[in-house]
């Protein structure tokens, strides 16, 4: 009864508009005064505490930061430049270099919103120049940066890391393939609306042109060496690997392309500041509201429920597809993380399946309500810098949130596409 009062008091409060850090504070806090009296609230202090410090949370605001300083330093758009001169000659050339740059990029800031603000606000104006409709603009930016969160490194996957006491690396490893693939389709995806459209090619194919694109980008292309070489080498933690992502932005930014200015960096400073409260808000509450759960027993009478209908593993993880994919159209990632992993996690347990796998299905869900409506947060960042009607964009986005979709499906089904990279390095 009082889980269902928490439940509901819950989404009662973000349908009003309430900032869902605060209404999942505020709902688990109604519920431990209705069970344990005023008294209860003493561990609710504490927990937020506690919630909030753990070690890999670090990355966390240290990722936002350094996406933040590409943005002002040069970074990004040196490598849309490069990606330009590789791939700009192929018909629809520039929808493809929409969706390797963000390739490129998820390998650095591990943030859609991120990719989508950094790249869409270059590429989107050029694709229109180009007789791209203003809904496809939108929608190659959009679901290639969704990619941001699958190729490693990804903040939601050090969230759930933090949430699941899993290895972060593994996660990230296990990211890998499932991205290049995600990625593979976009780009098999963007040369068929080129042809069923006719879009231009950009400039013919010019190696000089490319290797004066490559020069200058070669700094910005060292990044991801540095930061992924050293997290899967074993030489940094992905804490310390996203704190050298910072101190390698600012040096390319500061000292070789010479373009971030103390006011640029100001500014940076200011974004990352914003978006990492409101994460860590949602992270702090979110240990309250998992403990008010556990004392309720919700995940284990969840667990209890689904075993009882279905024992079978493959049906579990539909069922836990289904749950996710609407969690995930609803809320934005973060929250749907901090809400359903305390929740799913002791059936994940006690079903057998890995947890590194969950963690890379939970992601594949997330990036998919990126790109879903009501929420959309993603999408609606890429219609905002378009000008383009939410829906009409959706319509257009529907062939890549069915990559996507297939994409879902081939992990959850399929494990040795996340996990053969895992079992080959760390098992």
């Amino acid at each position: 009864m009082i889980a269902a009062v928490v439940i509901a008091l819950l989404f009662g409060l973000i349908l009003i508009n309430v900032p869902i850090g605060i209404a999942i504070c505020a709902a688990a806090l109604v519920g431990m005064v209705w069970q344990n009296g005023v008294f209860g609230l003493y561990n609710a202090a504490l927990t937020l505490f506690d919630g909030a410090t753990s070690f890999p949370l670090i990355a966390i605001p240290l990722f936002i930061l350094a996406g933040a300083l590409m943005n002002t330093g040069g970074i990004s758009r040196r490598l849309i430049d490069f990606t330009s001169a590789l791939i700009g000659f192929i018909r629809g050339g520039l929808a493809m270099v929409n969706v390797a740059v963000s390739m490129f990029f998820a390998e650095i800031s591990g943030s859609a919103v991120a990719d989508v603000a950094a790249i869409g606000s270059v590429l989107i104006p050029a694709m229109k120049r180009k007789r791209y409709r203003a809904t496809l603009a939108a929608a190659v930016t959009s679901s290639s940066a969704s990619l941001a969160i699958i190729i490693p490194p990804s903040i939601p996957m050090i969230l759930y890391g933090a949430l699941a006491d899993t290895s972060i690396v593994q996660l990230f490893v296990a990211g890998i393939v499932p991205g290049l693939l995600g990625g593979f389709a976009m780009l098999c995806l963007c040369w068929w609306f080129a042809v069923k459209f006719d879009l231009p090619r950009e400039e013919a194919f010019s190696l000089p042109r490319l290797w004066t694109a490559f020069k200058a980008a070669g700094p910005a292309l060292l990044l991801p060496l540095i930061i992924l070489g050293g997290i899967f080498g074993g030489l940094v933690t992905a804490t310390e690997g996203a704190g050298l992502a910072v101190v390698a932005a600012l040096v390319i930014g500061v000292f070789v392309y010479r373009e971030l200015s103390l006011a640029e960096f100001y500014h940076a400073l200011l974004e990352g500041i914003t978006q990492t409260a409101v994460v860590m808000l949602l992270v702090a509450a979110s240990a309250v509201l998992g403990l008010h759960l556990t004392e309720l027993e919700v995940p284990q009478k969840l667990a209890r429920a689904i075993t009882e209908l279905t024992q079978n593993r493959y049906a579990v993880l539909m069922i836990l597809n289904v749950l996710l994919l609407i969690m995930g159209m609803l809320l934005h990632g973060a929250a749907a993380i901090i809400l359903v992993v305390p929740i799913v996690l002791p059936l994940v347990h006690l079903i057998g399946i890995d947890p590194v796998h969950f963690g890379i299905i939970l992601t594949l869900n997330l990036a998919i309500g990126q790109q879903t409506p009501p929420v959309a947060s993603v999408l609606v960042t890429a219609c905002s810098i378009a000008r383009t009607e939410i829906w009409a964009t959706t319509r257009t986005n529907l062939p890549f949130i069915a990559v996507l979709f297939a994409l879902l499906m081939v992990v959850t089904y399929v494990p040795f596409v996340p996990m053969g990279l895992v079992e080959l390095f760390y098992r």
